[in-house]
């Protein structure tokens, strides 16, 4: 099998958003408030961190599902860990309906994954890094290898709880190339750090049209990234 050519896509708006179980600045789970904030992007795809799934926090709610039926969106749940008779994990919506997705776990005193969406055009990943140093280093075998597997652009997003002079995202630099700005995100009131990324991988053909952090103080702890860009996407025989 050979590569021959490709097209360009339209216009695809990626939102990353670390919405801390839908919980705002002021403590109180508000879906319609988080959904809201999602609606006013019109993202074709928003990878969420911080979910709960059925747990007594949350009131056994499918939070995922909760934000999708207030949304239009296609949710796709991945679950990080086991937490109060529920599940806790990022979650994926989407403006299409997946293709496939795949559930891989990554390293951390609290246990964390990645989820992979395959659409029509790319791959989107969904993380949110562990606190401590050496899980997240460890990670990065484990998302370049994922990466890797896949012919059509890869996207990766989320928390990557850390900075951008960071070791961190030096190493993950030698294979994505980051596509967000590196405007701060976390805390959502005043803002001191950027945490919240979204990258591409190197030999998956990406142009960048926009990037911005979201103006929004209050709907969760982080503030909402977003990344309007083209993917190229090869056709081979």
């Amino acid at each position: 099998m050979g590569q021959s050519t490709g097209r360009v896509s339209e216009p695809i708006k990626v939102m990353t958003y670390n919405v801390r179980h839908c919980a705002g600045m002021d403590r109180v789970v508000d879906y319609d408030r988080t959904a809201e904030v999602i609606l006013r992007q019109q993202p074709d795809v928003v990878a969420l961190q911080e979910l709960d799934s059925m747990t007594g926090r949350s009131g056994q709610c499918d939070q995922l599902g909760a934000l999708a039926s207030r949304t239009g969106y296609v949710p796709v749940f991945g679950a990080a860990i086991d937490y109060d008779r529920g599940k806790y994990g990022v979650g994926i919506l989407c403006s299409e309906t997946p293709i496939s997705t795949k559930r891989i776990p990554l390293p951390g005193e609290e246990p964390r994954v990645l989820l992979v969406v395959e659409l029509k055009d790319y791959v989107i990943a969904c993380t949110h890094l562990d606190l401590e140093p050496e899980a997240r280093m460890a990670s990065i075998p484990l998302i370049k290898e994922e990466a890797k597997q896949w012919k059509k652009p890869f996207l990766l997003a989320g928390d990557w709880n850390d900075t951008p002079d960071s070791e961190l995202v030096s190493e993950l630099q030698r294979a994505f190339t980051i596509l967000s700005s590196p405007e701060v995100s976390y805390p959502a009131d005043q803002p001191q750090e950027c945490l919240d990324y979204v990258a591409s991988y190197k030999n998956r053909r990406t142009r960048v049209l926009k990037s911005m952090v979201i103006d929004e103080p209050a709907a969760s702890d982080h503030r909402p990234v977003v990344v309007t860009l083209q993917v190229f996407t090869p056709i081979l025989y």
